[in-house]
């Protein structure tokens, strides 16, 4: 696959700009010339095979070459709903749903969040789904919402859904996708280091979420996320 670069703005004409560091990789760390081939996506679900036309000194100029029906998306829409954890956990986290095919990750304020979810790392994270994006062929971006307390996590979530939540000690999750009626949004669930709270577990199935276990090991935030993530990303993609 060609080298993939991500513009901000919908691509609708013949013509695309590459600015900031997009234009500094292709110019400067590859050494692009004029004719040399690229595909561009916009993260609204265009992809095209473009060729570099002009290269300045902080924009680079392609042409679009090919419109490509590229649909790399899952059936069902995925949410995350994360206590995120500390630092670089967070990336990885990140990076990895972006790869499986989430289309949301909310970041959870609850009782015993130790990570706080500042503009500075939401904004980091969303460059990470960019990069992730252009590494594994997704044309549209994962969003990264704004920070949402529990309950109005809870309150907000679609109820014709599948709502699932992880916690130790109830009935395992691990039938989760063999048992449970295919449904067109999926909206999980991980809380903090220390779990959720007993008083968060009881609003979250009064409000109708299922609970489960992901197994009899205490699993980090980021693998939690990703293994649970994954009963409902990894059939939906192979029935595809």
């Amino acid at each position: 696959m060609a080298e993939r670069f991500y513009v901000e703005q919908p691509i609708t004409g013949r013509t695309i700009v590459l600015v900031g560091g997009e234009a500094h990789h292709l110019a400067h760390v590859l050494r692009a010339k004029p004719g040399d081939h690229v595909v561009v996506f916009d993260g609204y679900g265009a992809e095209v095979a473009a060729q570099v036309a002009e290269i300045k000194r902080q924009t680079v100029e392609l042409t679009v070459v090919e419109r490509r029906d590229a649909d790399r998306e899952l059936p069902v829409r995925l949410t995350l709903g994360v206590a995120l954890p500390k630092g670089e956990r967070q990336r990885w986290l990140t990076e990895k749903l972006v790869e499986l095919g989430a289309a949301e990750l909310v970041p959870l304020v609850t009782q015993r969040s130790v990570a706080q979810p500042t503009p500075a790392v939401l904004e980091r994270l969303r460059k990470c789904v960019v990069e992730a994006s252009k590494q594994c062929g997704r044309n549209r971006l994962m969003t990264i919402s704004p920070p949402r307390p529990w309950d109005e996590f809870l309150l907000r979530a679609d109820t014709t859904a599948l709502r699932c939540l992880a916690h130790p000690g109830s009935p395992p999750l691990a039938l989760l996708s063999s048992t449970t009626p295919v449904r067109p949004h999926a909206i999980l669930a991980v809380g903090p280091e220390g779990g959720f709270t007993e008083f968060e577990i009881d609003l979250a199935r009064s409000a109708g979420w299922q609970c489960g276990s992901l197994g009899s090991r205490i699993l980090r935030v980021e693998t939690a996320a990703v293994a649970l993530a994954s009963l409902i990303a990894l059939p939906a993609a192979a029935s595809q």
